[in-house]
């Protein structure tokens, strides 16, 4: 009787999941994009330490690849969100400027 016993790696389990959540949030508006930026990037690096650990690897390199893409994702969101905001912000000021003269 052989004896599977399977090896873990919470590591490449971990990475994955945030990377799952970091691209979701990239969909879900700005200020959920600044929390899927920093589970990206907890993301890369539990896939970067998982993937030295010889049991699912594969599971590790999925993780560093969602990791990378909603870290990505997110942080244009953040960025385009924020100069939208800048933008609203500056049209708001001057048409209130205008409106005294």
């Amino acid at each position: 009787m052989e004896n599977n016993v399977q090896q873990k790696n919470p590591m490449a389990v971990a990475s994955l999941v945030l990377g799952i959540i970091s691209c979701v949030f990239s969909f879900c508006g700005v200020w959920l994009a600044l929390i899927g930026l920093i589970c990206g990037v907890v993301a890369i690096v539990l896939a970067v330490k998982g993937r030295k650990i010889e049991a699912k690897k594969g599971m590790a390199t999925a993780g560093l690849v969602l990791g990378i893409i909603g870290t990505v994702l997110c942080g244009l969101l953040f960025a385009c969100g924020l100069c939208a905001l800048a933008a609203i912000g500056s049209a708001v000021e001057s048409l209130e400027s205008s409106m005294y003269y």
